[in-house]
């Protein structure tokens, strides 16, 4: 992000000398604030305090699980029932509203606390000089004005203009995406319009200290900050995900199909001279059957399935609709750093000049080291960590020990670098690390085609050339100096006449398993975006490690800033790397990918993220992410990386999948059974079907397809995400709703021809067909493979099975009989129904392949 004075209209405190900036807020380095001034500060400015989510209330979760159109037909269905007289199937419906509530309330709950638990790592506390005393007071009751002292591992609190700093590195990745700590100073920059990675003395809320420490003054707090003003630009309403539209969508299909057949029917029934009353409850008993009354069950024991076998892989899913969403993304937005790359400084090699690895210069880098002398130390130096990691593969720990340290200066950013005398064998030697920049100052000769060399300006030129060509791509250069001599000497003046022996390069790798995870993104239709803050040769060089085809330009956020609205869309779409992004266009990129249709996931942990993953359809942050971000984000992975979302994504459609087979088959079967109910009655002298018959008949089938969110998944079906259809839906259920009542009309021809059947047998046999054809006809329609290679899980097998054997026996009981208004079937009724469901799922099977070679889904 650019920040100047033209935009901001006040002082750019980063062009003004420290002593200059205490003068306007009338502070004093020394003193601070008194506390009654202080006091007053607050109530102008207000509490140092971004707005955030705070998660939602108890009575806010238990409203959500009922704020669909589904929710509401079924307690319409409910009520229904109950004036229908059947007070029990009233009572199992509003339980079954109940349960798939209380589901989804418990486990947004539990998510909902663990989010919570995490803001509890995050540092509240602020050591403040107020009254002339260093004090610590809540982070939230610091004032512009107010000076602040900082050392390694604190977060700070506010935008603060630095006054003196020791050997100062901040870790900015929560607002850059930077992967390496940044130095500091105190010096005053001259130019009025700065790149916040460059404002060298500015340090900002929510970054943390990770060497040194430091003196600022307050200059910005709250809304104000940096964070605050990032916070601007993510939107207050929560968009509607893809899940929700799809369900609202479908609770709209539902409702049109339910009422004009209702009515239909009713006037139907009237207009033949029929008891009104009779017509009425008959009309109304259809519409409760024709609706899936199970189907926020079967979702929200899916959904919270997925979410369980996620929680095994370190993924939290703070919403449960964000499980379906999940598996629908078609395209993610991610940084590079610590997704493609492991987010850490790592060491690569040890070079001399003549491009040799050189064991000797590790052994330098341990020797001039922080951590020489106490290797527990708690110096947060990643350089220096980075070597000592890199040193138990070089096994160096023997000729470590051959050395004595006997003097060691301390790196300072004045000098920036450190040096050491160490002792072997009697024999000193002054070792120098450092900035290139540093170290080439004070150097004289280069060890250069295996002997010393003066270090001439045609070498010199070499020399920077090379470390510059290794800055490119991607490396931090850090260079060793040394001097023999024989008598000890004391402090930093021996650092001169030195010669350059070599360089240490660092880098922050890319992760051994990017390369598989990008591979496995791509084979499931993930067009994969790469968002970040870091700059173009090291992103580029990152990506051809890893196998991450570059399409197109890459374009910087400056770039970005000087397209015109079309072009920038367009750029948009065809390009899949961006770098040196500003917040904001994070935030457009993912909302012109919504606009094009696309599924969009975001995969962001610092303070710059927030606004693209509260815009994407689903936002992914880290537990080690800034607060803002996993307010912002539906899903916390607890540990970043590309492999668990394609574990995620194939998860999210295996949940899609099992929900879709209970929707395609309960609303073909209800559309078949209600249109063959409806067309019989208007010849029927009477009702086909008893109120409590059909009612039983739901229940029946029901029971199986509570199974189905465990049920196995094509794999060809995890291939490609999937969205909500309601064209295709309304398709499906007419295609084989009327091929299921087809057949139920091959049972009642013949029952009324050949059978003379009267009533009680007509309503026994049609039960029994009706019910027994929704059950078995899942095992064609689950599937678009034939049948017997779906693999279906044995729990759908056995569910089938008994709701089978129940629905004959209930037939045979006298209870049920008795209940129901059953009776006795002669074998050739049986015969009957026993060709007509073989030819009805053989039917189904054939009708399957022709469906889905006209409509793909």
């Amino acid at each position: 992000m650019v920040i100047s004075e033209e935009s901001e209209g006040k002082e750019n405190y980063w062009t003004t000398s420290s002593n200059q900036v205490v003068k306007i807020f009338e502070s004093s380095e020394s003193q601070g604030l008194t506390s009654e001034e202080a006091t007053k500060r607050q109530k102008i400015y207000g509490l140092n305090t971004i707005p955030e989510d705070r998660g939602r209330t108890i009575l806010q979760l238990i409203s959500s699980q009922l704020k669909n159109w589904f929710m509401i037909i079924l307690l319409i269905a409910a009520i229904t029932a109950y004036y229908l007289g059947s007070k029990t199937e009233s009572m199992i419906i509003l339980l079954i509203v109940l349960v798939s509530g209380l589901l989804g309330f418990v486990q947004e709950y539990r998510a909902e606390k663990t989010v919570q638990e995490l803001k509890k790592y995050i540092a509240r506390k602020t050591r403040v000089i107020r009254n002339g005393a260093v004090i610590e007071i809540d982070s939230r009751e610091v004032v512009p004005g107010d000076i602040i002292h900082l050392s390694v591992g604190d977060i700070v609190p506010a935008d603060l203009r630095l006054i003196e700093i020791e050997n100062l590195s901040v870790d900015e990745s929560a607002l850059t995406g930077e992967s390496f700590p940044v130095e500091k100073e105190t010096s005053q920059i001259s130019t009025k319009s700065v790149a916040v990675q460059n404002l060298s003395n500015i340090i900002f809320m929510g970054t943390s200290v990770v060497q040194g420490k430091c003196v600022g003054i307050v200059v910005e707090t709250g809304e104000k900050t940096y964070f605050g003003k990032t916070a601007k630009y993510i939107e207050k309403k929560v968009p509607e995900e893809e899940f929700q539209r799809g369900i609202r969508k479908f609770s709209n299909l539902l409702m049109k199909v339910v009422v004009s057949m209702t009515i239909f029917i009713f006037l139907a029934n009237a207009l033949l001279q029929k008891p009104l009353l009779d017509s009425l409850l008959f009309a109304l008993a259809l519409a409760v059957g024709v609706t899936p009354e199970i189907l926020p069950v079967i979702i929200t024991i899916a959904l919270s399935r997925g979410a369980m076998r996620m929680a095994k892989e370190s993924v939290i899913i703070k919403r449960l609709s964000s499980m379906e969403d999940f598996g629908n993304i078609d395209t993610l937005c991610s940084d590079k750093t610590g997704t493609l790359t492991e987010g850490k400084m790592s060491f690569m090699e040890g070079l001399n000049f003549d491009g040799e690895k050189e064991e000797k210069l590790i052994l330098d880098g341990l020797l001039c080291n922080a951590k020489a002398k106490d290797r527990l130390s708690s110096a947060n130096n990643p350089i220096d960590s980075a070597i000592w990691e890199s040193s138990k593969s070089h096994h160096l720990a023997e000729k470590f020990a051959q050395y004595k340290i006997v003097e060691e200066n301390e790196f300072d950013f004045e000098r920036k670098r450190m040096s050491v005398i160490v002792e072997k064998d009697r024999h000193l030697r002054l070792i120098v690390k450092g900035a290139p920049e540093s170290i080439l100052r004070v150097c004289k000769y280069v060890k250069f085609e295996r002997k010393n060399q003066a270090l001439s300006s045609a070498l010199m030129k070499k020399i920077k050339s090379k470390i510059e060509s290794y800055e490119n791509e991607g490396y931090k250069v850090i260079l060793l100096a040394e001097k023999n001599f024989i008598n000890a000497k004391k402090g930093k003046e021996i650092e001169t006449s030195l010669v350059l022996c070599g360089l240490l390069l660092f880098i922050d790798p890319p992760k051994k398993t990017a390369k598989e995870a990008i591979e496995n993104l791509e084979k499931l239709n993930v067009s994969l975006k790469i968002l970040t803050g870091d700059g173009e040769i090291v992103t580029r060089k990152i990506c051809s490690e890893v196998g991450f085809n570059i399409k197109g330009k890459i374009f910087s956020g400056e770039e970005l800033s000087k397209l015109d609205h079309a072009n920038f869309e367009k750029y948009c779409r065809e390009c899949n790397v961006f770098v040196r992004l500003t917040p904001e266009q994070k935030y457009r990129i993912v909302k012109v990918l919504n606009r094009e249709g696309h599924i969009v996931g975001f995969l962001g942990d610092g303070i710059n993220d927030a606004p693209a993953l509260r815009a994407a359809d689903v936002g992914i942050s880290v537990n080690t992410a800034s607060d803002i971000a996993k307010d912002s984000a539906e899903i916390i992975l607890l540990h970043k990386s590309l492999r668990v979302l394609g574990n995620g994504i194939v998860e999210g459609r295996k949940t899609f999948g099992n929900v879709t087979k209970y929707i395609t088959n309960t609303i073909s079967a209800n559309y078949g059974n209600m249109f063959t109910v409806a067309s019989s009655s208007l010849f029927l002298n009477f009702i086909p079907l008893l109120p409590s018959q059909i009612l039983l008949n739901n229940f029946l089938s029901d029971v199986p397809n509570l199974t189905l969110p465990a049920d196995n998944v094509d794999k060809e079906y995890l291939i490609k995400p999937k969205r909500w259809d309601i064209k295709f839906l309304s398709r499906f259920m007419i295609y084989f709703g009327l091929l299921s009542s087809f057949f139920d009309l091959m049972l009642i021809i013949p029952l009324l021809l050949v059978f003379k059947a009267g009533p009680e047998v007509f309503r026994t046999a049609w039960f029994v067909e009706s019910a027994i054809s929704e059950i078995i006809v899942v095992f064609a329609i689950r599937t678009k493979l034939p049948f017997y290679l779906g693999k279906p899980k044995t729990s759908l097998l056995m569910s089938s099975l008994i709701s089978i054997l129940f629905c004959v026996l209930i037939t045979i009981w006298a209870f049920g009989r008795q209940i129901f208004n059953f009776t006795a079937l002669s074998s050739g009724v049986w015969i009957l129904i026993a060709i007509v469901l073989t030819v009805y799922f053989a039917s189904a099977e054939i009708a399957k392949r022709s469906f889905f070679k006209k409509i793909e889904f």
